[in-house]
């Protein structure tokens, strides 16, 4: 019966395991720089195709003009520049990306949002951030912080977070994310501005508004900056 119960855990811990890594999964190979033309094709990774190793060049991995300040004249007030496995091709599998993110003086925000597959790691170079994320069902807790110039901050995979410039000054941080593509969804985007658009009475129940409301609130353009 021991022999039993035994190999049923170890079962169980094997089905398991797949589930447990909170990040892309580690390469059995130096890289594998992603192409889209599959007559070059190697081998198949992570939704891309690899190119030859001996045809990768330094290209593969390069990406210029994160120094560049962005156009923050949008709605929220922010731009996310994304430097990721559609910028670098040799990022693939490499399990890492990177943003940087600009905000418009007194109220530039990067709105509620999520990254599925990524832990964000954030430093401010420029400006004021008031940032913070929630934490899981039931406690829903709001743990946020002021950063300055220097500071970083943390947003745990899959927590809601966001960062909003309370200085009268430009804002910029840089930050660092465990996935080669981390997705993103933007809460008020993938609520009301979903396609096609979520059953109001769904959304009356949920956020108990008004029928009118949501409705007004499905009808706006909604700004995805990232």
């Amino acid at each position: 019966m021991k022999t039993a119960h035994f190999i049923l855990v170890f079962c169980l811990l094997a089905l398991a395991s797949p589930f447990a890594y909170a990040s892309d999964p580690s390469p059995l190979q130096d890289f594998c720089v992603a192409i889209n033309d599959p007559r070059m094709l190697v081998m198949f990774v992570n939704g891309k195709f690899c190119k030859d190793p001996k045809l990768a060049k330094a290209q593969d991995f390069y990406y210029s003009g994160l120094n560049i300040p962005r156009n923050t004249s949008n709605p929220v007030g922010s731009t996310v520049t994304p430097v990721n496995v559609a910028q670098i091709p040799g990022l693939n599998t490499l399990g890492i990306s990177l943003v940087r993110i600009d905000y418009a003086p007194n109220g530039g925000l990067n709105p509620p949002h999520t990254h599925p597959r990524a832990t964000e790691i954030l430093v401010v170079v420029e400006g004021t951030l008031y940032v913070g994320f929630v934490t899981s069902n039931t406690d829903n807790r709001l743990i946020t912080k002021v950063l300055y110039p220097g500071d970083v901050f943390v947003f745990p995979i899959g927590l809601i977070h966001f960062q909003f410039n309370v200085g009268k000054t430009n804002a910029v941080a840089f930050a660092a994310l465990s996935s080669q593509n981390p997705g993103v969804i933007t809460v008020a985007n993938a609520v009301f501005g979903s396609n096609p658009p979520i059953n109001p009475d769904v959304l009356v129940k949920a956020f108990q508004l008004d029928k009118n409301v949501v409705k007004n609130l499905q009808s706006k353009f909604w700004w995805a900056n990232n």
